[in-house]
């Protein structure tokens, strides 16, 4: 197994891969800006090493930096964790150069995975449903009206490049499409240096559906059953939960076998996530492949007993997988919800200093957290600063715990999202598991109404 292995992330991550790494007996380095110097990532590493200034482009994106630190502190592998760096081919490239091993797939992987309309295209030639649209980038905003002719509105307009629901409109005329495209295409261009958009058609009312795998490098892949990721704002996930109330077996196991297929398609290696949108008669259809470790990890732990962590650092290393597909149990039911810094009402952010941080606990309740009492939530980063994550026996037990351990929750200082976490959790439509992708619109957003119960 590696003997040190740098993180090359921050908050709630970092710390969950420093965790599993000191279990293995593998040192730890970690990073930092000069906004996190005294974070809880800091502190728990074996070595750490300042890359520059708070902003991201001053730091956790520095990739010649952070390839030095690797150097210096002799480092034989990469963890990148999610977000920042983690789907960044560039960065994969440049470890794979240095003969740092990077712990994730290969650049090449991460690159056509990167591009929307790559993965569709691939998609499509290994026989995993997609949904209806193109995959070629749109010319301009006249075309983009004639495709969405052809496909029928709603429409979905995407960057190709996107992710975090930046680009992303939902569309139902031509008026709101010559609206939307300059702007959309403004954004991917700010954002990831790439303005190319396609359309795909909408699925109204879908669930949002995730299939975990694990590939090694002998060929072997299985898939680790699905999460429910449903309940979003602003297109990112706040609730998620394993498994599924809405799957039957049988679309559970369909689903597992195309996630699968669409792996072995493309040669991917290490752990990744196949993401599908389900329709209200069960029919799936490829959204996207996110070539990392997903925030949502512990739910897919908590029902098979695994730590994937422990099986990225494993597949890295060379290692087969050591259990066959059927060999995978699920027992339980788990659910995480995701605690930011922020308004509940509005979503924006709210900095400022946590004076009193009071964390529930007990059997079933799992804390992942970035912050500590005391701890300063700078307006540089994503709001996130823990995950709640609890387990039942079945899911109305774990919906019991959950409700518990948020009321228990008490965080000063800043705003958080537990009000509306609560609400989620409270709502017979969440309840019902009637989850799909416009719960917090349709039920919540830019109210102030009693929970409907």
């Amino acid at each position: 197994m590696f003997k040190k292995v740098l993180i090359a992330n921050r908050g709630e991550i970092a710390g969950r891969v420093i965790r599993t790494c000191k279990a293995l007996g593998i040192q730890t380095v970690g990073i930092y800006s000069e906004a996190d110097k005294d974070a809880l990532h800091v502190k728990a590493a074996d070595e750490a090493y300042l890359l520059g200034g708070p902003k991201v482009s001053e730091s956790y994106l520095n990739i010649d930096k952070i390839i030095e630190i690797a150097r210096q502190s002799g480092t034989e592998a990469i963890h990148p964790g999610y977000g920042l760096l983690s789907e960044n081919a560039e960065f994969a490239r440049r470890c794979e150069e240095e003969g740092i091993v990077f712990i994730g797939p290969t650049h090449d992987v991460i690159s056509k995975m990167g591009s929307k309309i790559e993965a569709r295209k691939l998609m499509e030639l290994a026989g995993v449903p997609v949904v209806p649209g193109i995959t070629y980038p749109l010319a301009d905003v006249e075309e983009a009206i004639e495709i969405a002719g052809k496909i029928g509105y709603p429409i979905m307009l995407k960057a190709s490049a996107g992710g975090g629901g930046i680009g992303m409109q939902i569309v139902r005329s031509d008026d709101e499409l010559r609206k939307a495209f300059e702007g959309n295409q403004k954004r991917a261009v700010s954002f990831f240096g790439n303005g190319e958009m396609f359309i795909e058609k909408y699925v109204e009312n879908p669930h949002h559906i995730e299939i975990q795998i694990l590939a090694d490098s002998s060929g072997n892949t299985v898939y680790l059953w699905e999460r429910e990721c449903s309940i979003q704002r602003r297109h990112q996930k706040v609730v998620e939960e394993a498994p599924s109330p809405f799957l039957d077996e049988a679309t559970r196991s369909k689903m597992g076998e195309a996630a699968v297929k669409a792996a072995k398609s493309i040669g991917y290696k290490n752990a990744g996530t196949i993401e599908f949108l389900v329709d209200e008669h069960k029919n799936f259809y490829f959204l996207e492949v996110n070539t990392r470790l997903q925030v949502e990890h512990p739910v897919t732990e908590e029902i098979t007993g695994l730590d994937l962590v422990a099986e990225q650092l494993r597949i890295a290393y060379g290692e087969s997988l050591p259990f066959k597909q059927s060999e995978i149990k699920r027992e339980g039911h788990a659910i995480e919800v995701r605690i930011y810094a922020e308004d509940p009402k509005t979503f924006f952010p709210s900095p400022g200093k946590i004076t009193t941080l009071v964390l529930p606990e007990g059997p079933g309740i799992r804390h992942e957290l970035g912050v500590s009492e005391q701890s300063v939530v700078t307006p540089f980063y994503d709001p996130m600063i823990a995950k709640l994550v609890v387990k039942g026996k079945d899911r109305e037990e774990a919906i019991g715990i959950l409700k518990d351990a948020l009321a228990l929750y008490e965080v000063q200082g800043i705003k958080t999202n537990i009000p509306m976490l609560q609400q989620v959790v409270e709502h017979q439509a969440y309840r019902s598991g009637n989850t799909t992708t416009n719960f917090v619109e349709k039920y919540l957003q830019g109210t102030n109404k009693k929970v409907m119960k």
